[in-house]
């Protein structure tokens, strides 16, 4: 059974919040936030397309589905909601994947990039493996004041966390200590 088909009963059978952040609780997310740690999983910003061209080479953004101006400019307003609301980030991660490190850059200017982020959306069979490698990622950098920030694809998230979000949106995970999800968010951080 596949980690996202195990993730999906995880939390049909266990009673998580996961909300999409109406008006008031998106305050009390941007709150939660303030107060730090959390895991943090970002989508990268739009980035129009669907995977990556057959002739996709990671060292290369030319062979690779890039931000959109758009995207750029949703990056920017990531970073601006962190900064305004005073959002501790103690440690940011990114895919190797351009989309990725571009948001990731725009956003908040120093971060890591690591494999365990990159995409396995065109190898399917690498996801137990990429979400394994994830979530060691996740235990050798547990947040402690701060929140962990980690950028990538909708498939690693989906894998992790049993949920799917839009480009630019943040998926809030509550770890307990043993790294079981206690509690998810989802908020849209370049949004109002």
């Amino acid at each position: 059974m596949s980690i996202a088909m195990r993730a999906a009963l995880f939390l049909a059978a266990v009673p998580i919040l996961c909300d999409a952040a109406p008006a008031g609780a998106e305050e009390a997310a941007w709150d939660a936030l303030r107060r730090g740690g959390w895991v943090v999983f970002l989508r990268h910003a739009l980035a129009p397309g669907t995977g990556d061209p057959p002739s996709f080479r990671l060292e290369d953004c030319t062979t690779q589905r890039n931000l959109s101006a758009e995207g750029r400019t949703q990056a920017r307003g990531i970073g601006e909601a962190f900064r305004r609301r005073g959002i501790p980030v103690e440690k940011a991660f990114s895919s190797r994947f351009c989309r990725c490190r571009e948001t990731a850059a725009l956003a908040f200017g120093a971060f890591e990039p690591h494999p365990a982020l990159d995409s396995f959306f065109a190898a399917p069979a690498r996801e137990n493996e990429q979400t394994e490698a994830l979530r060691r990622l996740v235990a050798e950098n547990p947040p402690g004041r701060g929140n962990l920030v980690l950028v990538t694809h909708q498939v690693n998230i989906t894998a992790f966390t049993g949920v799917s979000p839009a480009a630019g949106e943040m998926v809030l995970a509550k770890l307990s200590a043993a790294g079981s999800i206690e509690r998810l968010l989802r908020l849209n951080p370049a949004g109002p």
